[in-house]
């Protein structure tokens, strides 16, 4: 009934609904006498407020104050207009903060590393919204670890390492195995039969692993052999496009290049598995409250970890 009423009357609601911004400081103005206080209340210039001011005035097509030098006064007109509207302002202000704080209730910011919010997180999430459909997730990338306290408004953290991150809280999802890998063409091009065979390729780097080369070859049959860092790349993703376009050879931890691996746009270079001793973690800050719907993110992510292991 609203909406057909709003829909048979729409031209003459638009020339009855004068530009919400204007009201706004047309009634600070009126409250106060002066466009330099009402600037102070609305948090905005005195310019500005005269601008609204006068937009106000040609949208309605009469003078609203009597301009003194620097001194305003506002007209009857314009006082019998700003007591109508006040309260209705005042409620829509009141209506919309009472959304914003439900909405604020049930969202959570999540700070996840990149490779895995796109390759892992997210395709996870419809999961996420069927189960709960109350419960809203927004994603932060972060590629490094950070201060909680520099950013108040992120709730929880994906982290990858030991539990080392200081004034947090953690639940632990789950390990990775990195694998080498490259493109079929370079491989062909290259063939390697041994760890040592890698000498002769190009290795790709990941900038916050930067020994993981070292800790690779360690596993192998050549755990000494003497290698030369190539490219380096920030992240994981990144990294598995310049290895499949045929760039070198990459360390890259299998769960996050499941689709390259099926699609043959990467293959494995040799057999060896480097299991990490570190781990996927969501991590929280120790020393503010828990958002509310934290427990039930947590508790649907561990269910999930769990499941993809």
């Amino acid at each position: 009934m609203i909406h057909h009423l709003f829909m048979t009357n729409a031209h003459i609601r638009r020339r009855e609904l004068p530009p919400f911004s204007a009201l706004l400081g047309f009634v600070a103005a009126v409250e106060t006498s002066s466009f330099s206080r009402a600037a102070v209340r609305t948090q905005l210039t005195q310019s500005a407020i005269s601008r609204q001011v006068a937009l106000l005035e040609d949208w309605l097509g009469i003078p609203l104050f009597v301009r003194h030098g620097r001194r305003v006064t506002p007209t009857p007109a314009a006082r019998a207009y700003a007591d109508a509207i006040a309260n209705p302002i005042e409620r829509i202000r009141s209506a919309t903060a009472a959304l914003l704080a439900e909405t604020e209730a049930r969202a959570l910011t999540i700070a996840t590393l990149p490779s895995l919010g796109m390759r892992w997180l997210a395709p996870r999430l419809p999961h996420l919204s069927a189960q709960h459909p109350d419960l809203l997730v927004s994603l932060a990338t972060r590629s490094k670890p950070f201060d909680f306290a520099d950013a108040p408004g992120v709730d929880a953290a994906f982290h990858f390492g030991l539990l080392d991150w200081p004034g947090t809280r953690h639940v632990q999802l789950f390990g990775e195995k990195v694998i080498a890998v490259c493109s079929p063409a370079l491989l062909e091009q290259l063939p390697v039969s041994t760890a040592a065979d890698l000498t002769r390729h190009t290795l790709l780097v990941q900038e916050t692993r930067p020994d993981e080369w070292t800790r690779w070859f360690a596993i192998t049959d050549a755990p000494d052999t003497p290698w030369r860092s190539g490219p380096v790349f920030e992240h994981f993703l990144m990294l598995a496009h310049a290895a499949a376009a045929g760039m070198g050879v990459a360390l890259l931890p299998d769960f996050l290049i499941q689709p390259e691996l099926t699609s043959g746009a990467l293959v494995r270079v040799l057999p060896d598995i480097l299991a990490d001793e570190r781990g996927y973690h969501l991590v929280w800050p120790s020393d503010r409250p828990e958002h509310p719907m934290l427990p039930r993110f947590r508790a649907w992510l561990t269910e999930e970890a769990a499941g993809s292991q």
